[in-house]
């Protein structure tokens, strides 16, 4: 606690809580269009600790919160890298940079199938790194009543620490799973942390699940 009498350091509370997906897509993974034209040693100096990563962790630990959020009543939303227009001319200038570019509704702006949305839960394409600059998110959370965020996925360091920084300066408490998001490498991982513990709380996948699992929320 502070002068203020708050805390970051609070158990989520389903009727007000929501899991956000961020960018866990096919475009991304090993047979997606962000790696187009690459040979296989480029693929893997670039992805290859991001695939072991995201296989081996991330899916399965968001696949277990999904469940458990899903049981508790948390929101489950997702984001997915992808323009509105199929020239992508509606992308930020940092995706054109980056050469970053998949069309809304195409394979590769699909949600990976390990995880994918189940009935109405919303997946908002998004044109930038954060989610609350690019989409009404923050507008969509507001009308549901959500308070506190868990921010999963990818790239820890890029759009994932881009939302937890933005959703904490909109007033929102946020919750950081650690081992449920993934970079292209373990130092990119853990300095992104390092650096955004000041604006949400971390925790363990295993963490978050008992402690949904014990009725604190």
């Amino acid at each position: 606690m502070n002068r203020f009498g708050l805390s970051r350091d609070l158990p989520v509370v389903a009727a007000q809580s929501a899991l956000i997906v961020i960018d866990v897509q096919n475009y991304t993974m090993e047979r997606g269009a962000a790696h187009e034209g690459m040979t296989a040693a480029e693929i893997e100096a670039k992805s290859g600790y991001f695939f072991r990563e995201m296989r081996g962790r991330v899916l399965p630990n968001i696949a277990s919160l999904q469940r458990a959020a899903r049981g508790a009543g948390i929101e489950v939303l997702f984001t997915v890298m992808a323009s509105h227009k199929a020239d992508g001319r509606d992308l930020s200038l940092d995706y054109k940079i980056s050469g970053i570019f998949c069309v809304a509704g195409s394979w590769d702006a699909q949600v990976m199938e390990e995880v994918a949305p189940v009935g109405d839960e919303i997946v908002l394409p998004k044109t930038s790194s954060s989610v609350f600059v690019s989409t009404n998110l923050h507008y969509l959370l507001g009308n549901m009543g959500i308070r506190q965020v868990i921010v999963t996925g990818a790239l820890t360091d890029q759009c994932v620490d881009s939302a937890v920084r933005d959703a904490c300066d909109l007033g929102y408490l946020v919750t950081v799973p650690v081992d449920a998001c993934a970079t292209q490498s373990a130092a990119r991982h853990a300095a992104s942390l390092a650096n955004n513990a000041g604006y949400c709380r971390q925790v363990t996948t295993a963490a978050l699940l008992a402690e949904i699992a014990g009725g604190r929320v």
